[in-house]
């Protein structure tokens, strides 16, 4: 039963962290795309607020729930696609880090300008850019690993 249930915390974590990172950055990507800083400000403070409600936590729990199923299961942490989707997981937050320090400083030029009346600075383009690059390879970096986790290749064991 400790299996379903952990099974269980893994599979909607998961979901969690694909749906809140789609989430967040499809509404903080339409935000910039409109340019209006003041609407900028405003999504990007609940982008923060969303990545430490749901997003780091739902990280914590993936990786602890993905280690306790292989010691459940009995599986070494050197079988492929269980390596694979570790190296990923790395990868993601490897990108996930900066995107939240790009994040706050977006946020906190938004609101300047906003609250001066100035144009988006050349520096708020500049992090999105950064933001925008960093996004794709965290994004396919999760299919990938939802790939590893359903079919669980064998790979070069």
């Amino acid at each position: 039963m400790t299996y379903l249930w952990v099974k269980w915390l893994h599979i909607l974590s998961s979901t969690l962290l694909l749906g809140t990172g789609l989430g967040i950055a499809f509404f903080f990507w339409i935000a910039h795309r409109r340019g209006d800083a003041r609407e900028i400000a405003a999504t990007a403070r609940t982008v923060v607020i969303a990545d430490a409600c749901f997003t780091a936590p739902a990280v914590l729990v993936q990786f602890a729930t993905g280690l306790w199923l292989t010691e459940l299961l009995h599986l070494p942490l050197t079988t492929f696609w269980i390596r694979a989707a570790l190296f990923l997981f790395v990868l993601v937050g490897c990108c996930w880090l900066p995107v939240l320090w790009l994040q706050l400083r977006a946020r906190n030029l938004a609101a300047a300008a906003a609250a001066s009346g100035q144009p988006l600075p050349p520096a708020y383009r500049r992090i999105m850019r950064w933001w925008f690059w960093l996004g794709w390879p965290a994004f396919a970096s999760v299919i990938a690993i939802f790939w590893l986790m359903v079919l669980k290749p064998s790979g070069l064991d």
